[in-house]
């Protein structure tokens, strides 16, 4: 798994140590200083990665929100996300790591992404509108969470938020 540097001068292996939970070893090595790379550094960061470690990144990043490990979680999704940012999986699940480690705005935006690509995702709606209530925006929650709770009358969860959302604002 892998991350630029904050100088952009290293690349940064973030690598699960067997027999631990959520260690790491952090590994640094020089990037290419090609003009391409130097101007455009995810077209060449993702070509030479591959969709095998986009996979890699998304796979550890849900396994570590299952495992309840929240903030661990948004590490490899955000990275996935920036390499893949038109996958609504990708970003659901790191919407669903934010909202769970309490970044509510971060969150907001990307359920956004996914309901803009998505728009009869209830489970994106849904999503979308809870963490706008966290962020106390209780009128603009309302339409995701009446369009979430019609795409799937049954869900009584999406129900109840609906109608605290429209008691509050």
């Amino acid at each position: 798994m892998f991350d630029l540097g904050p100088n952009k001068s290293t690349i940064v292996a973030l690598v699960p140590l067997e027999g631990t939970k959520s260690t790491i070893a952090i590994l640094r090595t020089r990037l290419p200083t090609s003009p391409e790379f130097v101007h455009n550094p995810h077209r060449v960061y993702t070509r030479q990665f591959g969709m095998d470690d986009v996979y890699d990144l998304f796979k550890r990043g849900t396994e570590l929100l299952e495992a309840g490990e929240f903030h661990q979680a948004t590490v490899p999704l955000s990275k996935a996300a920036g390499l893949e940012p038109e996958k609504t999986s990708i970003r659901e699940a790191l919407g669903r790591a934010y909202f769970r480690s309490r970044q509510f705005e971060a969150a907001r935006v990307e359920f956004e992404a996914v309901v803009e690509r998505a728009p009869t995702n209830d489970f994106a709606l849904f999503c979308l509108g809870r963490a706008l209530m966290e962020l106390g925006r209780l009128q603009e929650a309302r339409k995701p969470l009446t369009l979430a709770a019609q795409l799937r009358p049954e869900r009584r969860d999406y129900r109840i938020y609906r109608e605290r959302a429209a008691k509050a604002a």
